[in-house]
């Protein structure tokens, strides 16, 4: 097997405010893996706070050498494999992981979601998120995406303006809404509040209240909500979600967390197993890393993977996109178009 890469700066539309940091883009790697006559095509979106880049990618991946695998991949060795490599680096490994998925698909003749036996009938509604932003900006986002046909929307908050930001979305908007704090409210008492009252503004959910290490916190807001609490930062990788069972009532997947599609699924097989609720994210990303988690997700309760809609220079065709759902193709592998 032959990898290949390239860098690629991937603009957002809008800057991107969360609780504690904003960007205007997110450096991303683009990488292929030919096979035989075959080439996977994968993706790491690397997002500054979780600590890769370019750099850290690169030097990952001249340590990578696949020639001991080959087809029918065993996706536990090879994770395991690039595990013993180096630690942490979850996105170049999810890169690595979409490629092959893309590649099994393609050299079996079918779409990537019948891998794991996904039904494309129960895929779920996706969001459009909003970042955090000035009313009149906020009320521009809401636009776009209802001009998308997006029958969701998420909203950061975390900020001292939260109220203001939901009140600024609903007098354009009865659209139902999650929630995603990013770990900004200060105290248990302060969140519960704020959860009651957004419970009252047509939110239906709302993602990781207060610090990830803060579990006495998470824990009396999960066991006072009235709403689903659902873990983010809290959980990365398989081993966190027996962890959060009982803080939370469910966990945010995302590829590049999880290091990809193998991981991922796994993660919701345990999710299950604790009767947790699975919601499947994204960061900013391409078509490809969409593609991806969209096969997992009619096996997920909830999406939110809007990543070619907040970017202008997605290098691929955006996905197929009805009724505020994505539309699988039976194309073989991921179905991504050039």
């Amino acid at each position: 097997m032959q990898i290949s890469f390239r860098p690629y700066q991937l603009q957002l539309k809008y800057p991107f405010t969360i609780s504690g940091f904003t960007r205007t883009a997110t450096p991303i790697l683009l990488l292929e893996i030919k096979y035989e006559n075959y080439t996977g095509f994968g993706e790491a979106s690397m997002v500054p706070y979780m600590g890769e880049s370019v750099e850290t990618a690169t030097t990952f991946l001249s340590k990578v050498n696949l020639s001991a695998f080959s087809y029918p991949f065993k996706m536990d060795e090879i994770i395991s494999y690039l595990d013993n490599i180096s630690p942490g680096l979850p996105a170049i490994k999810a890169a690595i992981d979409i490629a092959l998925h893309d590649l099994s698909g393609k050299i079996s003749k079918q779409p990537c979601f019948q891998i794991y036996g996904s039904d494309t009938s129960k895929m779920p509604l996706t969001t459009y998120t909003l970042g955090i932003d000035e009313p009149e900006v906020m009320i521009g986002k809401v636009l776009d995406a209802i001009s998308f046909g997006f029958k969701l929307l998420k909203i950061k908050l975390g900020s001292a303006n939260d109220k203001l930001l939901i009140n600024t979305v609903r007098s354009v908007t009865n659209l139902p809404l999650y929630v995603d704090a990013n770990q900004g409210w200060k105290t248990k008492e302060e969140g519960l509040e704020m959860v009651n009252w957004l419970k009252e503004k047509g939110v239906v959910l709302v993602e990781q209240p207060m610090k990830k290490d803060d579990w006495e916190g998470n824990r009396y807001i999960t066991k006072h909500s009235p709403l689903p609490i659902i873990a983010d930062e809290a959980v990365q990788r398989l081993a966190d979600v027996e962890k959060i069972a009982g803080v939370y009532h469910g966990i945010n997947i995302k590829l590049m967390k999880s290091a990809g599609i193998y991981e991922a699924h796994l993660m919701i097989q345990k999710a299950r197993e604790f009767d947790l609720k699975v919601l499947i994210g994204c960061m900013s990303e391409t078509s490809i890393a969409t593609l991806a988690a969209a096969s997992l997700a009619p096996l997920c309760d909830y999406a939110d993977l809007d990543g070619p809609f907040l970017t202008s220079n997605n290098p691929y065709q955006t996905p197929a996109f009805r009724d505020g759902k994505y539309v699988l193709s039976n194309e073989a592998g991921l179905g991504l178009n050039l």
